[in-house]
């Protein structure tokens, strides 16, 4: 591929979404971004208080869904498990990834809307994880009993389905493809609970988009 079909590549592709980037952080700089910033601070907090002896238990009770939890209990706590760390997982990680999609998507679409769909995408993976239990290990969509015990995917979920989302909004076609691409790998290589849940939330948020076009589409009556 020559250089020149690498470039009009790169302007179809991310030209629209780099342009809205580009000129908010220019004329605004962080002050584009404050909701992604108090996401980026309560996610830390959260890490250093459920790292106390006397913290863990406290954050769990806030933020933490299990299947095994009462509906009413995993739907109380499921906005705050957005920015409730992975134990599993390096926290600077789940930082990176809330600095980077939150603050686009936050520019692209607007703070209310960021929120908005990353709660879809994580109800969407907490919704799946119940579902998948109920359809039990010999379903090709089902979960074996071992999951019901396990946190979900904290920020991630609603990371991958904004993602998602952006891309749709913006045009970057093959890069939301590569997205989710990556999360069907991610399932190939390591079959666990939070890859599946990724793939709910991308299939909530790709619903979600579909559901757009048709109503952005729908031919008006006479």
């Amino acid at each position: 591929m020559s250089q020149g079909a690498v470039a009009r590549f790169a302007r179809r592709e991310w030209g629209p979404l780099y342009g809205t980037l580009k000129h908010a952080l220019a004329t605004r700089g962080w002050r584009a971004v404050p909701m992604t910033l108090g996401a980026v601070a309560l996610t830390s907090v959260f890490q250093v208080v459920q790292n106390q002896p006397w913290g863990f238990q406290f954050v769990q009770n806030l933020g933490s869904v299990k299947a095994s939890d009462p509906l009413w209990l995993a739907l109380l706590r499921t906005p705050l498990s957005l920015f409730v760390p992975a134990l599993d997982l390096p926290v600077w990680g789940a930082l990176a990834q809330i600095l980077l999609v939150f603050g686009i998507a936050e520019i692209c679409i607007g703070w209310w809307r960021t929120l908005l769909i990353g709660y879809l995408a994580t109800l969407a993976g907490t919704t799946y994880a119940r579902i998948g239990l109920a359809l039990g290990p010999d379903h090709p969509l089902g979960l074996p009993d071992s999951d019901r015990l396990v946190n979900d995917t904290g920020p991630s979920a609603a990371v991958v389905g904004l993602a998602v989302y952006v891309c749709w909004q913006y045009g970057a076609r093959l890069t939301g493809a590569l997205v989710v691409l990556v999360m069907i790998g991610e399932v190939l290589v390591k079959n666990n609970l939070a890859g599946k849940e990724h793939l709910a939330a991308i299939a909530a948020v790709l619903l979600l988009c579909a559901a757009r076009s048709l109503l952005t589409h729908r031919p008006h009556p006479d």
